[in-house]
């Protein structure tokens, strides 16, 4: 967990496991540990998709039968919500899932 809060290698703890917002680094800048061997892949993606989906979904359809907001109210808040919610959990479980890996073992190819 604490990889993923803070984006730091797992091995040593104190390299930047983040090159961008959400692309991994090449290597760790601390220990060298290289982070693209790892496939993390596109599976944190696609299931923050849906829940976060659920969650604004819900939301959006509580505020409209609630308040009757106009339809601009609903662009103003869902679509930066929607936007910021993905791109925050989408790094935190990126990092979680390559210290999984890492934590593990996990390679392609071994049985």
């Amino acid at each position: 967990m604490r990889v993923a809060i803070g984006g730091c290698c797992p091995r040593c703890g104190k390299g930047r496991l983040f090159a961008s917002l959400i692309a991994f680094a090449p290597a760790c800048s601390n220990c060298g540990l290289d982070f693209l061997a790892f496939n993390v892949g596109d599976g944190a993606a696609s299931f923050l998709i849906l829940i976060i989906g659920a969650i604004v979904t819900g939301l959006a359809m509580w505020l409209e039968l609630s308040v009757e907001p106009a339809w601009y109210v609903h662009v103003l808040l869902w679509l930066p919500l929607t936007l910021v919610l993905t791109l925050a959990m989408l790094r935190f479980s990126k990092a979680l899932l390559l210290a999984l890996e890492y934590r593990h073992e996990a390679r392609q190819g071994r049985l």
